[in-house]
């Protein structure tokens, strides 16, 4: 009965082993941090460069061999695909005061690869939950209906304000035309004047001269 029980334990040891190693194999996203935590791995990482390491930093760290290469051809898609849209959003930041790149590595992450699973986050391992990563703050990157009426009112002031500017512009040339045209008018004139008080003072000594003569 014993070694029933021992031969069955055994074998239960090995079916572990064997479904262990097929999840491993069809895993896309092998990892680097073997038994240690993603929130360890980050927290060496922090102490080491002295800054702080975010999701998108740390999912390449963890899932990048010694010779910086990716560890699967799956990772090193997502991680193309971060990098770019990550690109994006920080072009976007460089003419728009009102992005906020602090959170925006958890933005990036959901628009590559989607919502995040129910009581699961990203790139940090299991037994990390949304409340315990994201706190009270946990919506801060989701894209909500004011948002984007706040960025559509912002669009919208922004043109009213670019029209102002076109139009006050517009005038000011005007104005400026304007200006000109009467300088050039005045100017004119009063070569015109002088021209005629110089063809009356011409006229008025040869009347002269004649007067003399006589």
């Amino acid at each position: 009965m014993r070694l029933d029980f021992g031969i069955q334990r055994k074998e239960s040891y090995y079916d572990r082993e064997r479904v262990g190693a097929s999840s491993r194999q069809k895993q896309k996203f092998t990892h680097t941090a073997g038994s240690r935590s993603f929130a360890s791995v980050a927290e060496a990482e922090e102490v080491s460069s002295s800054q702080k390491v975010g999701r998108l930093q740390l999912f390449e760290i963890t899932h990048k061999k010694k010779d910086e290469s990716p560890m699967t051809s799956e990772a090193g898609e997502i991680m193309e695909k971060l990098k770019e849209k990550k690109a994006e959003y920080e072009a976007i930041a460089s003419t728009d005061s009102f992005v906020n790149l602090e959170n925006i590595d958890n933005r990036i992450i959901i628009e590559v690869l989607g919502p995040e699973r129910y009581g699961r986050v990203r790139f940090q391992g299991s037994g990390v939950t949304p409340t315990q990563y994201f706190g009270s703050v946990s919506q801060q990157y989701m894209p909500s209906g004011s948002q984007a009426q706040a960025k559509v009112q912002r669009l919208r002031d922004q043109t009213a304000q670019m029209q102002v500017i076109t139009v006050e512009k517009i005038v000011e040339q005007q104005l400026r035309a304007e200006a000109a045209e009467k300088e050039v008018a005045a100017v004119a004139r009063e070569a015109a004047t002088t021209a005629r008080e110089a063809e009356v003072a011409t006229m008025a000594a040869e009347q002269s001269r004649k007067y003399d003569e006589l």
